[in-house]
């Protein structure tokens, strides 16, 4: 399960051993702390930041590594090697800063990049809301303008980084009479008055991950802060942005199948049964064979779209199938190990307990299975006989 991806070079095998001290050090010891909490200690961005563990693929002009998604690739291994799904880097590196890059102005990437990259902010984004979930052309929060500025009225709901972010990409209708044609994106420093967080949420799986409502009764922002260069260009974003935070959930699928293995055969070496190591019952070879056959495939493939993403040939169909076919098989995977666990799979405090109601919304959020096939299948060619 230690084969080395084929984009990896000295650079990015250098960055595998920080970030994997990083994480050994940093965050593996105190994940009870965060699952206690709810969320990850503010220091830990901080302490990122200072390694240059944030905005990896963001240009150096604007605070950022210089490298390319494959960097944000190794630190996304690297987390979930440790079992860990509390730390948000990843929306916060990967997602947020890339909506900045891609379409922020120069003042606005001047403005916020460097402090995402020294981990001085925390970003998240908006866009599901308490009735609205897969659908984002019914999103109900409007932003109206006001003189030169936007009024914000309207409620989001499953925000990672909700709780400890200082600012928000806030998907909002700034022409609630259009669908599509009337979602903007805007910035929202969470210091202005009228924006308020709601409760942390309870969640079954992910527990140590910030995840909370956020609310806006009246937010005023500038009109500046309106991403993009007109209204009404947010959900052409929304959709061309996808398919980067859909591999980033398929990386973490697979990182997270190797991590469940290299537990369970670690288990079921140590473990003994009538006698005997649980590995060596037939059931159990052939169980830990299958395991391992499919990460394997499902790293095979996973490579071959980091590679296509960081050249730029990525597509919105084969990102849908990345990310549909690897938190599928993570599902598969994590049910067989916690399984060969017995008893003590079911158990909190180990961490096949934790991964195996962590990789359950892997299948829902950044576009469900459902979703991600009806994607898939609007790119089958008809056969022309």
């Amino acid at each position: 399960m230690s084969r080395r991806s084929p984009w990896m070079d000295q650079d990015l095998d250098d960055l595998r051993d920080l970030a994997r001290t990083f994480f050994e050090k940093e965050v593996k010891p105190n994940i009870d702390t965060y699952i206690a909490d709810k969320h990850v200690d503010r220091d830990l961005w901080r302490k990122a930041g200072e390694l240059g563990l944030l905005c990896l693929s963001i240009p150096e002009a604007y605070g950022g590594g210089g490298g390319t998604f494959a960097h944000e690739a190794v630190l996304i291994e690297e987390q979930a090697r440790v079992g860990d799904t509390a730390f948000g880097a990843s929306l916060h590196s990967g997602i947020v800063a890339h909506y900045l890059l891609a379409y922020g102005t120069e003042d606005q990437k001047n403005e916020w990049l460097p402090k995402l990259a020294s981990g001085e902010v925390v970003s998240a984004i908006a866009m599901t809301e308490p009735g609205t979930g897969s659908d984002l052309q019914g999103i109900r929060t409007k932003a109206i303008k006001d003189g030169d500025d936007y009024v914000i009225n309207g409620a989001k709901t499953f925000i990672t980084n909700g709780l400890l972010a200082d600012m928000v990409l806030v998907a909002v209708k700034t022409n609630p009479e259009e669908a599509a044609a009337g979602i903007s994106l805007v910035i929202v420093p969470t210091d202005t008055e009228g924006f308020r967080r709601g409760r942390v949420l309870d969640k079954i799986g992910m527990k140590g991950q910030d995840t909370c409502e956020l609310f806006f009764d009246d937010v005023r922002v500038p009109a500046t802060n309106l991403l993009g260069d007109k209204e009404g260009d947010g959900f052409v974003q929304l959709m061309m942005q996808l398919p980067q935070e859909r591999l980033i959930v398929a990386v973490g699928s697979v990182a997270a199948m190797e991590f469940c293995f290299e537990e369970t055969m670690r288990y079921v070496n140590e473990r003994t049964a009538f006698g005997r190591p649980v590995f060596g019952f037939q059931n159990t070879k052939f169980e830990m064979a299958e395991i391992a056959t499919e990460a394997r495939v499902a790293r095979s493939f996973i490579d071959e779209c980091v590679e296509l993403h960081v050249k730029g040939e990525l597509d919105i169909p084969t990102a849908a199938m990345a990310k549909y076919w690897s938190s599928e098989r993570a599902g598969i995977v994590v049910d067989k190990c916690l399984q060969l666990f017995g008893g003590y799979g079911f158990m909190e405090e180990y961490p096949i307990a934790r991964a195996f109601t962590d990789l359950r919304v892997q299948r829902i959020y950044a576009g469900t299975s459902e979703i991600m096939k009806e994607i898939i299948s609007r790119s089958l060619p008809v056969p022309t006989r």
